[in-house]
């Protein structure tokens, strides 16, 4: 990965890793508001330094997290994240058994962390009313697509993202962005 690749794709030793709710929240917390130590880390999810610092381990060994050598000291160690963002394609695990439970785990975690940073902007919408009052939005489309034209839509909302990644500058506010496309089954019509 280059340094200016903002995300990498998961494999089957990340997904494991990240198949741990405290793990995705610090892996989060690392991208999000950048380097912490373990006690920071802990203070902010609520666990003790030990917890924390051994799961950092295991997020340094699946190669998402290191050390941050220009921070800290011997008896003070701060970690980083290695990439700004994962991203995942199911089609990569779903045909492995051993690996069932750990996309299941991630899957649904990524969705409740979506659920959460969502019901925060909520709490705080009186703070951001000046400025966000009609920028923030939570959409919910329905459409009939071929599974084609679904990852043709997917990718050209790639591409649009891609073109407003950039570093910060004044002024600026960090903004998420959730994207999704699944289908949906169809409920039959109900007969006479």
């Amino acid at each position: 990965m280059t340094k200016d690749e903002p995300s990498r794709p998961l494999d089957a030793r990340m997904l494991r890793a990240l198949a741990h709710p405290l793990r995705m929240r610090m892996l989060e917390l690392l991208q999000a508001d950048g380097p912490a130590t373990a006690t920071g880390l802990g203070k902010r999810v609520g666990e003790s330094s030990g917890t924390t610092s051994w799961h950092l381990r295991q997020l340094a060994e699946a190669g998402l997290v290191e050390e941050d050598g220009d921070r800290g000291t011997k008896r003070e160690r701060w970690w980083r994240s290695v990439q700004k963002a994962t991203r995942m394609r199911a089609a990569d695990f779903i045909g492995d058994p051993d690996l069932a439970a750990p996309l299941d785990m991630y899957l649904r975690s990524v969705i409740e962390h979506r659920y959460e940073a969502e019901s925060r902007f909520l709490s705080e919408l009186p703070q951001w009313m000046d400025e966000w009052y009609d920028k923030a939005t939570f959409s919910d489309v329905r459409l009939t697509l071929t599974p084609e034209e679904a990852a043709a839509m997917s990718a050209e909302v790639d591409a649009v993202i891609h073109r407003y990644r950039r570093d910060a500058r004044p002024g600026d506010h960090h903004v998420i962005a959730h994207w999704s496309a699944f289908p949906r089954q169809a409920q039959p019509e109900e007969s006479d």
